[in-house]
């Protein structure tokens, strides 16, 4: 009876070791089974993005060599059934991809083979929408361009410029309509067909900050349209829902709470964010009176949010007569693209991907070409009104004023450059209350 108790427990004992051994060989093969499933690859005009797509999250690890140049990354545990030689045909940062032996065998080693020296940023990204986990590697060119923002005084009769960003791109299509179509294509085309409708009018000039399918970081948007010493920065977008019922058109400001955390951080680092505080800028930098420079830069940013609400009310009007309005007046949301301080930015939702009807016409060239009439047309009454400085429009524009809704008699003195007191002064009034419909005459 004892034996046989005996031999029980060493039969449970051997029973429990091969359980756990079954159990950490599996959970060993579980983790040694991270697959990379895809691998995505978009050039653009100053960087190039390559996406691994990944079953689990990365556990990696990367270097670069030179002579030749190379990015080499080692995916732990992994494995990957892609045929890498056909990647890299069409980009001239990355001449070719292929695997290499790792030092260790559950590894996958990837090499980039590089045409040259690139500042490198590789990070992981969670799971989102149709992607799974994912390892973003990016190459930005190294060599600064030459800055094309000339001095204001001598670029007498200019053209107003226009920047506009074609939301999403590259690896981040955007809202998926209603019928599968992508926002980032939307936007793309619409962008394009407004650039070419800009272009057509005397004293304009558009500049698109996506060219193709690829993606930008929403910081380097503001600042690419403050390198072309943009007047006015749109965003197209395309709105999308949980159902299929919303739709028509929205235009977007920046909210207040978000405009006002911006302007905390620059006042914060004046020094180093001077160049987006305008033509104040090298004052609010160099001055040593801390009041003087948070006075300037107030000033700078709420001249910014008030015009950026008129022409969204101006938007809103000439969309009207070509879509049906979602929104009939304009919004204010937290927008990491709108977060210039000194160009009035504005983000248009061109209709509701997610609704099948605006889907439709969102990918029919004859509304997109609309919509691009439409913005067109308020940028041209917009710009008419109030000429920047030194542009061939202020030059051609006689001195008197038609106050529409949103205006203050402060920011119509600082869109013509003249003081507040000046401007009472030639229209006769004693306060600063204005009307809607009110002549105003601008003294020279």
């Amino acid at each position: 009876m004892k034996t046989n108790l005996v031999t029980s427990k060493l039969l449970t004992s051997s029973f429990l070791v091969l359980v756990i051994l079954f159990v950490c060989i599996n959970s060993i093969k579980v983790h040694a089974n991270n697959n990379i499933e895809s691998v995505r690859l978009w050039s653009a005009p100053s960087s190039t993005r390559v996406v691994f797509d990944l079953k689990d999250k990365p556990d990696y690890s990367f270097f670069s060599l030179r002579s030749p140049n190379r990015l080499v990354i080692d995916f732990s545990n992994s494995r990957a059934q892609i045929d890498f030689k056909k990647l890299a045909r069409s980009d001239h940062r990355v001449k070719k991809i292929r695997t290499s032996k790792p030092k260790n065998k559950k590894s996958k080693r990837v090499v980039l083979e590089l045409d040259g020296t690139y500042k490198l940023v590789v990070f992981p990204l969670a799971p989102t929408g149709q992607y799974g986990h994912r390892l973003v590697v990016e190459m930005h060119d190294t060599a600064k361009p030459k800055s094309v923002v000339k001095n204001k005084k001598v670029d007498e009769n200019r053209d107003v410029v226009i920047a506009i960003v074609a939301g999403h791109g590259g690896d981040d299509p955007g809202s998926i309509g209603y019928n599968g179509s992508y926002e980032k294509h939307v936007t793309l085309a619409i962008a394009k067909k407004l650039a070419a409708q800009l272009n057509r009018q005397h004293g304009l000039k558009a500049v698109l900050i996506r060219t193709g399918d690829y993606f930008v970081r929403h910081e380097r948007k503001p600042r690419m349209a403050r390198e072309n010493k943009a007047d006015l920065l749109i965003s197209i977008h395309a709105d999308a829902f949980t159902s299929s019922q919303p739709n028509g058109a929205s235009v977007l400001v920046q909210s207040a709470r978000r405009a006002n955390s911006e302007f905390t951080k620059v006042i914060a680092n004046r020094e180093k964010e001077s160049q987006l505080l305008g033509g104040a800028g090298e004052i609010i930098k160099t001055t040593q009176d801390d009041n003087l420079a948070v006075i300037l830069a107030d000033m700078t940013k709420e001249f910014t949010t008030q015009s950026s609400y008129v022409f969204a009310t101006e938007a809103l009007k000439e969309l009207k007569k070509v879509t049906k309005l979602h929104k009939t007046k304009p919004v204010g949301l937290s927008l990491a693209v709108l977060t210039a301080q000194d160009i009035p930015s504005v983000l248009i939702e061109t209709g509701f991907i997610s609704n099948p009807k605006d889907e439709k016409n969102l990918n029919n060239p004859a509304h997109q070409k609309k919509l691009a009439v439409a913005i067109t047309g308020a940028i041209k009454n917009y710009f008419t009104r109030y000429p920047p400085k030194g542009t061939l429009l202020a030059s051609k524009n006689a001195p008197v004023h038609s106050v529409v809704n949103g205006e203050s008699l402060s920011l119509i003195a600082q869109r013509y450059n003249v003081s507040l007191s000046a401007l009472k002064q030639k229209n006769g009034l004693k306060s600063n209350t204005i009307h809607v419909g009110q002549k105003l005459m601008i003294p020279q």
